[in-house]
């Protein structure tokens, strides 16, 4: 299936996309619906009022998320271009719900930052409560996958040791259009599907899923061994070679570009770069 949260004039609504339409499945969001015991069987069977793909707003597929966690340096190529070691452990660091946009909305550049990146990523998404997983127990939880745009504003992130101040910034991050269940993709919990990002038609990022150095079901075995993850929570799984920052001449958005981050069988966000306050 492929679960999305869209606008509507009467606010936001989760969707399963059927063909050319999109149904109504009863809740207010994606998340609302995986906070359903028996959600998978609920979106299949749902039968509510449809709404034309065309034209669509989609909102962050996870609106209001309980946690958001990233991880850092999992791809070995993207490791060495930024000058680390290989991790023997993840990276992590957190984001927040207020950081989300929507699949397609604009990424406003903020006043402050003058080294605006991008990061395409795989994002985990859960769909059942879980904590100190088993290997069983952690591809049970996952529901699916989604895309996100790992939003970096690196001026801010590398003022200090610690990067959180240059990753959550408001209303930054892309993440959508839809969650696509395990079902759908090769490989299953453990998907190897290509991931990519194009800035005005120039190709910036390309890599594969499968060379994750930690893959998705050993991420949530190691972050619910930390905390408890819930029904829509996010973890994504880091961004592949071709950051603008590990470029040279290094390489930002300034406005007024056009980022497309995809991972193919998952989706694309297309966001326009403005600038504003």
């Amino acid at each position: 299936m492929r679960l999305a949260t869209v606008r509507t004039p009467e606010g936001t609504r989760a969707v399963r996309l059927e063909g050319d339409k999109h149904v109504a499945l009863g809740f207010p969001d994606v998340g609302a619906l995986l906070a359903h015991p028996d959600w998978a069987r609920v979106a299949a069977q749902a039968n509510g009022e449809s709404h034309p793909v065309l034209g669509a707003d989609f909102a962050p597929v996870i609106p209001h998320p309980s946690k958001v966690v990233c991880v850092g340096h999992n791809y070995s190529n993207h490791i060495r271009e930024m000058g680390r070691e290989m991790p023997t452990f993840p990276t992590l660091f957190p984001k927040f719900a207020d950081s989300l946009l929507g699949a397609h909305d604009d990424i406003v550049k903020p006043p402050e930052t003058d080294a605006l990146d991008w990061e395409v990523e795989l994002a985990v998404v859960i769909g059942s409560p879980v904590r100190r997983a088993t290997e069983e127990q952690a591809v049970a939880a996952i529901a699916g996958f989604t895309v996100m745009n790992d939003i970096s504003m690196r001026d801010w992130q590398f003022r200090t040791v610690e990067w959180t101040q240059g990753k959550i910034w408001d209303s930054s991050t892309p993440l959508g259009p839809y969650l696509v269940t395990t079902d759908e993709l090769d490989g299953g919990e453990r998907p190897d599907v290509t991931v990519r990002t194009v800035v005005d038609g120039a190709v910036m990022q390309e890599d594969r899923t499968g060379t994750l150095l930690f893959d998705p079901v050993h991420l949530v075995r190691y972050v619910s061994t930390v905390i408890r993850l819930n029904p829509g929570d996010l973890i994504a799984t880091g961004t592949p070679a071709g950051v603008g920052h590990a470029r040279n001449p290094k390489t930002y958005l300034v406005g007024g570009e056009t980022v497309v981050s995809e991972i193919l069988g998952v989706g694309t966000c297309r966001n326009r770069v403005v600038t504003g306050p």
